[in-house]
Order: structure tokens, then sequence, then C-alpha cells
């Protein structure tokens, strides 16, 4: 079994969850015998590829094809006088892409099922155009009679060239258009090499796997790490929204990271029932270990918020649970780790709070510093409004750090040895704090259970579920 993988992210060059995820599931597939090659924008050539071939979109020549439309306007001047002749012409240049721009018209992802595809197999290189337009002027000094002369020609020459495209890889201004070009990309690489199934992982990679499954005519699997309802609550980006329904509906299987998302993109995104397949997210053991011996250099009790500071996060409901806990015990610490949007709101609505003494912002971290910060703290709080799965209390429970997490989660699922709040209820999140701080017994028996599940979860067996939805799509 040969798969073509779409990402926008791979080890060591991450940014969250979804590249932890893709790694570990390439680690598994490999010991299941399926090989992966593995898609992203941009590779920087540090890439781990041990267990998957790595390629960037930045290395991928893809034919350019525009258009040529020249309207020149002679005039001349009637032979036997002292005239000027002039010549101006107008360029219009432009290239194909995959996707239209955003004020081009396109139905309601609320419409009849099928009017989103339609659309999308309505698209011919000219829709959606963008123009870069030339006006020359020349003139010229000769002899010329008093009457003018006019005349109009029209030319169109269509042209063709290879060339590589440009990404950062970045979720940056231009992802949008980062998104178009890795599509282009992703068609192109469709077409040379062999695999039997298309993998795309989140919204960013499924006009790509769109495309690649137009020219493969190879089965697509869209998996769903989160949703643009995830991140953003009742107001979501519709162009996003719009792009995650596109790739829905053309999937011939849905992979989701948890039974919560399977029933939010049933509720949110019509995906019938017999599409969806869940696969949850595992750890990796090969990297619990290396921060066990740290030196702590922090005496007091520590409790740790460690993700993208961002609505779905729940960051504001950590501060209100954290004014809670130190009004009852004003030794305690706490960590904020990560960055977002919501994070200089963050800062300020602590300092409002009389919790600048007690709670520490270390912005975004990576790799052994990550690891050095489990170990120094004694609880790990995840108070997320909506999240598809967690890898993170995960993380904790194999660094010896007892969890609390929401309910609204998709790894409130699969572990039963955590701490579970709603994720507006502070005072139950305080009051977890409290008990986790006060009773070690209750401590203890969280880790001694919650190492024994985190044992059982790994990326082979959830890699082993994944092989069966391939087989399930390309059979043997």
């Amino acid at each position: 079994m040969k798969v073509l993988m779409l990402g926008w992210e791979f080890p060591p060059h991450i940014t969250g969850g979804l590249a932890t995820a893709c790694a570990g599931l390439c680690e598994g597939l490999h010991r299941h015998g399926v090989e992966v090659t593995f898609v992203i924008p941009r590779a920087h050539g540090d890439e781990d590829q041990r267990f998957a071939r790595v390629i960037g979109c930045n290395e991928v020549e893809v034919d350019d094809e525009w258009t040529e439309r020249e309207l020149r306007r002679v005039s001349e001047n009637e032979p036997g006088a002292a005239t000027e002749r002039e010549f101006v012409s107008w360029r219009a240049e432009r290239e194909s892409f995959v996707l239209p721009p955003h004020d081009a018209p396109r139905p309601s992802a609320y419409e009849s099922p099928g009017a989103l595809e339609a659309w999308l197999g309505s698209l011919a290189p000219r829709k959606g155009e963008r123009w870069r337009v030339h006006a020359d002027v020349r003139r010229e000094r000769g002899e010329g009679a008093a009457r003018t002369i006019e005349r109009t020609e029209e030319v169109e020459v269509r042209r063709r060239a290879r060339r590589r495209l440009e990404f950062t890889g970045r979720y940056g201004a231009d992802l949008f258009g980062e998104v178009e070009r890795y599509a282009r990309c992703a068609a192109e690489l469709a077409r040379r090499e062999t695999f039997d199934v298309i993998h795309a992982h989140d919204w960013m990679t499924f006009p790509a796997g769109i495309a690649a499954a137009r020219a493969s005519g190879k089965p697509l699997a869209c998996h769903v790490h989160a949703t643009e309802h995830d991140r953003s609550g009742d107001t979501p980006n519709t162009r996003i929204r719009d792009l995650e329904q596109l790739g829905l509906d053309h999937a011939e299987r849905v992979v989701c990271v948890s039974h919560y998302t399977a029933q939010k993109l049933q509720r949110h995104y019509r995906v019938a029932e017999d599409k969806l397949r869940v696969v949850h997210n595992a750890v990796n053991k090969g990297e619990q270990a290396r921060a066990l011996g740290s030196e702590r250099h922090i005496p007091e009790p520590v409790v740790l918020f460690l993700g993208r500071v961002t609505y779905q996060k729940g960051p504001d409901y950590f501060l209100e649970a954290a004014a809670r806990v130190v009004a009852v015990e004003p030794r305690v610490k706490f960590v904020m780790v990560g960055s977002g949007d919501m994070l200089p709101k963050m800062v300020e609505r602590a300092a409002r709070m009389g919790l600048a003494r007690h709670v520490h912002f270390t912005g975004f971290l990576t790799g052994a510093d990550v690891e050095r910060v489990y170990s120094m703290a004694d609880i790990y709080v995840m108070p997320s409004v909506s999240e598809p799965f967690g890898i993170s209390p995960l993380e904790a429970l194999a660094l010896d750090v007892p969890v609390i997490v929401s309910r609204q989660s998709g790894v409130s699922e699969v572990l039963r040895n955590a701490l579970k709040v709603d994720f507006w209820d502070v005072q139950d999140i305080a009051n977890k704090i409290l008990a986790l701080l006060r009773y070690p017994a209750l401590r203890e028996h969280l880790l001694d259970a919650g190492r024994d599940e985190v044992r059982a979860m790994s990326w082979d067996e959830r890699a082993g579920v994944l092989a069966r939805v391939y087989h399930e799509l390309a059979p043997a």
C-alpha cells in the first residue's frame, strides 16, 4: 500500500499538535508496511525522513500556463506631411489556479448537497483570473498626410513554461495564496507519483487533495484534526469553512480524531455517518522520558497551561480558576505556555486581576523546553472550549503530571484517569486543582493508572486502524 499524504508541517518544523500527529502516524504506518510520500508546502532539507519520503512543493516544477491578449491601436497620418505615428498596445497576463479569489461568486456552503461540487467542476482556467495589465506607448516621427488612419488588431497567444512556485510554509498573510499554489503542485505530483490512496490533513490541504484525486483518479481520505467551528466558535471564517465543506463533500472517507469531532461534522457539515471513521491520537513514547531527570528550580506548586493562547483553548477560564486558587493557596504559581491572538489580552487581564506575581507567560516553546516545563509542573490543565482531541494531556501523563481536562474535548473519550470539568465551570476547575495539591493519594492514583492508559496508546495501534481505512478505499 502506497499513500500520498498531504500536510502543512512536519518535524522538526512544528507549530502545534498537527505535525506531531502526522509524524506519529507515518512512523506507525511504516511498521504496518505502508509507504508514505508526505507533501509539505516548503521543505528545509532537515525533515525527519526515516518513516516517510518528504517532498516540499517549493521543489516541484509545475506547468505555468498563461494567456497574452494584445489589443493594438495603430494611428497613421496620410503621407505628405510631418506627423507623429503612435502605437498603443495593451497586454493582459494571468495565471491559472485552482481556487477563485475571495470576492468571486460561489454558492453558499448551506445549499443543497452537490452544489459546491458542481461549482468546483464549473471552474475553467478563465474563471477567477488575476490580471496584470500593461499599457505600452510608442511614438515615431515621420512624414505623413493630413488624414489619420486608425486600425485595431487583436492577438491572443497561449504560453506554457515550467517553474517552481514560492512557499513559506507558514500561516501568514498569504495563506490562501499558498493553499492555491499547494493544490497546483499536488496535482502535478499526483500525475507523476505512484500511490493507491490520497490522505489530506485539515482544510489547508483539502483543495490539494481534490486536485490530486482529479489528476490521478485515486480515492481521497480527508483527516479532520480541528474544524473552524472549534477554532472560532459561533463566528467561523466562512472562507475556511467553505473549503472544509468542499473537502468533506469530495472525500470518500473522513477520518476524525474523536467521536466528539465526528458528531460535530454530522451536525455542522452534513457528513454522512457511513463516511466517518474515528482514529484517536496517541503519544510518542520514544521521547517521553528525556525530561524526567530535570532539576526543579521552583519550590512552589506549579499549575501548567500549554497550547495556543486562543479562544478555542480557554486561556481566560484558566486565569479565572487561578484567581480562585490563589485566594485560598497564595503560594501556587500558574504558567501559561504558548502564543496566540489572545496572549496580550491575557497578560493585561492577569495584571488587572492582581495575578501578576502568580501567573508567568513564557511565550511559544518547542522541543526540550516544553519537556522541561512539564517536568517542573505539578498539575496540567486543559480548559478547552472545543478540542477535537488534545495530545498534550497524554504528554503530561507520560511525564508524570496529573491532568485536568474539559469534557468538551476528544481526549476525554480515551482518558479515564483524568479529572474532568466543563470549561466554563471555573470554580470546579479551581476545586480540582486544590484537591490534587492537598491530597497526594489522589494524585498518585491518577498517575499510576494514567501511566497504564498512556502505555496502551501507541501510534502503531492507531496506524493499524488507519491502514484498514486505506484498504476500504483501495482493496488489494
